[in-house]
């Protein structure tokens, strides 16, 4: 890793599930983050942009377009950008295969890391049954979810009041759930099997918004999380080591205030 400007340098970054266009959607955060992070290639992994809320209603902050330009900038000033779309910003499905502002939109991307093992980077939705086979069920599910995001926000503006950190209510209930980890389990197994029908050594994925990297099926699983709930990147290493960094607290400055894994691409 090198230092640039005060950046920590990587050779590649992963962002998934930021969500601009929702009020749950840590954009402040995620601008910090981008101050102190650069990579020579960024992936989108899909839901960047949230095209189901804001088509029930408007909402687009000053920082959330801010979020759009520094991308934009960074692909100008000749970072690799690739865009693969999810199931919330499925309106880029119909670009594939090209370019705006030097942001190239893909179905799915082969990612090929420093050390020569390929990741098959997709967003997952299309694995997600609820997703693939029953739409309503989705969409009111989402607004459940927007629910909580909205709680999650009012309950963390206590904290701060209170000089605590922030704390993800809908993450919290989410994994005491059994089904939901039943279900985090699944995908994660379900994923890994798509990449090994693709021959590749690992699967880079978002959507469930649940950062994680691991071999628990015989392949390496990596998945970015999100920046609604736990501020989370996933970020490839000058040697091809792969990292989940969780940046929950911008006032810190610098430094991520921690790192939820990190595992050797040995």
């Amino acid at each position: 890793m090198t230092v640039l400007d005060g950046a920590r340098k990587f050779r590649t970054l992963f962002l998934s599930d930021v969500h601009l266009g929702t009020r749950g959607c840590q954009a402040d955060r995620l601008l910090d983050f981008l101050r102190y992070h650069d990579a020579d290639t960024f992936y989108l992994v899909g839901d960047i942009v949230d095209g189901w809320a804001l088509r029930s209603s408007w909402y687009w902050p000053q920082p959330h377009n801010d979020v759009v330009q520094k991308i934009l900038r960074k692909a100008r000033k000749g970072t690799k950008v690739i865009y693969i779309p999810g199931n919330h910003d499925e309106f880029l499905r119909d670009y594939y295969g090209t370019h705006f502002g030097g942001i190239e939109v893909m179905e799915t991307a082969m990612h090929e890391a420093a050390d020569g093992r390929r990741y098959l980077v997709i967003h997952g939705d299309l694995f997600d049954v609820v997703i693939k086979h029953a739409r309503w069920l989705a969409l009111v599910g989402d607004k459940a979810y927007e629910a909580a995001i909205l709680l999650n926000t009012l309950f963390n503006a206590g904290r701060r009041r209170l000089g605590f950190t922030y704390w993800s209510l809908s993450q919290w209930a989410k994994l005491k759930v059994k089904n939901a980890v039943n279900f985090i389990g699944d995908f994660e197994r379900t994923l890994s099997g798509e990449a090994q029908r693709h021959q590749a050594d690992g699967v880079i994925c978002g959507h469930i918004h649940h950062a994680a990297i691991h071999d628990k099926f015989g392949i390496r699983y990596i998945n970015c999380g999100d920046w609604v709930e736990s501020c989370t990147a996933v970020v490839e290493h000058l040697d091809g080591r792969f990292e989940v960094i969780t940046w929950t607290d911008p006032a810190r400055g610098r430094a991520p205030a921690a790192v939820a894994a990190e595992v050797q691409a040995a």
